[in-house]
C-alpha cells in the first residue's frame, strides 16, 4: 500500500509540475488563436503524463530498456496528440474566421446568414444568437423608416397647415385694416376662432412630443367608465349638432377603470370628433363600452359611418402625421367666405386636424398599459381601446 502511494505522489508532483509550466505559456499565448491554444493544451496532457512516467520510471529504478520504452510510447502518442489537436484547431478557426466574416456583413446593414456545414455548439449557438439579433435589428431598421416617413408627412403637413390659418388671419387683418369689411365684428370672432385653432394645434404638437420623449405625467384615480363617455360626450356635442351627425352613448357599462382622467377624456374626445368629422349628415356615431378578454379589460369603441378606410392604410391610421384622403380635402369655412365677400381673395379654411390627434390616443393609452384599434365595419370603422381593470 505504502509503494502504491508513493507511486502516486511521484506521478502526481509531475504532472503538477508539467501542468504549472503549461498554465504559464497558456497565460503567454491567451491572445493568440484558438488552435495555437488547443495544440498547448494538448502538449500539455502528454508532457504531464511523461513527466509523471519518468518520475515513477526514475522511482521505481526501471532498467534503461524498459524506460526508453516507455518514453517512446509517451512520444508516439505526444505526436498524434499535438497532430489531432493542430486539426481540431484549425477547423475550429476555419468556423470561426467564416463566422467573423458573416458578423461583418451582418454590421456594415445587411442581414446575418449563418455559414453553412458542421460547427461546435458554441459557435452554433452564437451564429443563433446573431440570427435572432438580426432579426430583431431590421425590425427595428423597418420601424426607423416608418417613423421618419411619418416625421417627413408631419413636417409637411404641419407646415401646410400653420401657412393656411396664417394667410386667413393676414388678409382678414389686412380687409380690416383697409376698412373693406361689412362686418367687423364677424371678422374679429373669426380671427379669434382661427387663434383657438393654432392654439390646438400648437398643444397637440407639445402633448406628441412629451408622449414620444417618455416625459407624459400620468395621475391615475379610479373612476368609472361611464363617467368618462359622459365627460366626452358633453364636450363633443355641440359640434355633432352643428355636423348633423347623432351621437349614441346608450351600450356603456358602469366598470370601475385606474386612469388619468384628463388624459383619458382627452383620448375619447379625439376619437369622437374624428368620428365625427368623417360621418355624413344625418348620420350615427355610436359610443360603447364592456368587459372582455375574460373579466381582464375593457374596451371602449367608437364607431362612425365613414364609409370605412382602405385595408392598406389600416396599419398606419395611428401614425403621427397621418391623414386620410378625405381629412385633406377640406370644406371651405366661414373665414374663406367673409373675406371673399369683402372682396379679398378667399382663403381657403384650415384642415380640421394636422394627424395628431390618433397618434395622442395611441400614445396615451399604451401610457396606461392598454392598446388602441381599428377596423372596418358595415357602413364605417371602429376604433377599439383597451384598458386592463384594476385589480
Amino acid at each position: 500500500m505504502k509503494d502504491i502511494l508513493l507511486i502516486a505522489l511521484f506521478a502526481f508532483g509531475g504532472a503538477v509540475c508539467a501542468g504549472a509550466l503549461g498554465a504559464l505559456v497558456l497565460r503567454l499565448v491567451r491572445h493568440r488563436s484558438v488552435a495555437v491554444s488547443l495544440t498547448v493544451i494538448a502538449a500539455v496532457t502528454v508532457t504531464a503524463m511523461l513527466a509523471g512516467t519518468l518520475a515513477v520510471a526514475q522511482a521505481m529504478f526501471l532498467s534503461r530498456h524498459d524506460l526508453g520504452v516507455v518514453t517512446l510510447v509517451v512520444a508516439m502518442a505526444a505526436v498524434v496528440s499535438l497532430a489531432v489537436a493542430l486539426v481540431l484547431g484549425r477547423w475550429v478557426v476555419a468556423r470561426s474566421r467564416d463566422l467573423s466574416l458573416a458578423a461583418r456583413n451582418f454590421g456594415d446593414g445587411g442581414s446575418f446568414a449563418a455559414p453553412p456545414g458542421l460547427a461546435t455548439a458554441e459557435l452554433d449557438s452564437l451564429s443563433r444568437e446573431l440570427a435572432a439579433t438580426s432579426e430583431k435589428l431590421a425590425v427595428s431598421r423597418e420601424r426607423e423608416r416608418a417613423l421618419e416617413t411619418s416625421r417627413r408627412e408631419l413636417v409637411a403637413w404641419i407646415s401646410h397647415d400653420l401657412r393656411t390659418p396664417l394667410a386667413g388671419l393676414r388678409a382678414m387683418s389686412e380687409a380690416l385694416e383697409d376698412g373693406m369689411a361689412e362686418d367687423p365684428a364677424r371678422y374679429h370672432r373669426q380671427i379669434r376662432t382661427e387663434v383657438d385653432r393654432l392654439n390646438s394645434m400648437v398643444g397637440d404638437l407639445f402633448e406628441l412630443s412629451r408622449i414620444h420623449a417618455g416625459a407624459l405625467a400620468l395621475s391615475p384615480s379610479r373612476m368609472s367608465v361611464y363617467d368618462l363617455v359622459g365627460d366626452a360626450l358633453s364636450g363633443v356635442h355641440p359640434l355633432a349638432r352643428e355636423r348633423g351627425v347623432r351621437l349614441d352613448g346608450g351600450a356603456v357599462d358602469r366598470v370601475p377603470v385606474e386612469v388619468d382622467g384628463k388624459e383619458m377624456t382627452r383620448v375619447l374626445a379625439n376619437l369622437l370628433i374624428n368620428a365625427i368629422r368623417h360621418t355624413p349628415v344625418d348620420g350615427t356615431v355610436a359610443i360603447a363600452a364592456s368587459v372582455r378578454d375574460g373579466g381582464g379589460a375593457v374596451v371602449v369603441s367608437v364607431t362612425d359611418g365613414c364609409g370605412g378606410i382602405p385595408a392598406e392604410d389600416l396599419p398606419r391610421v395611428f401614425d403621427t402625421g397621418w391623414r386620410g384622403t378625405q381629412a385633406r380635402t377640406p370644406p371651405a369655412g366661414v373665414a374663406s367666405a367673409g373675406v371673399a365677400s369683402a372682396g379679398v381673395a378667399s382663403v381657403p379654411a384650415p384642415p380640421a386636424g394636422a394627424g395628431l390627434g390618433l397618434a395622442i390616443v395611441r400614445g396615451i393609452v399604451e401610457a396606461h398599459a392598454g392598446r388602441a384599434a381599428v377596423r372596418n365595419v358595415p357602413g364605417g370603422c371602429r376604433f377599439e381601446v383597451t384598458l386592463p381593470l384594476p385589480a
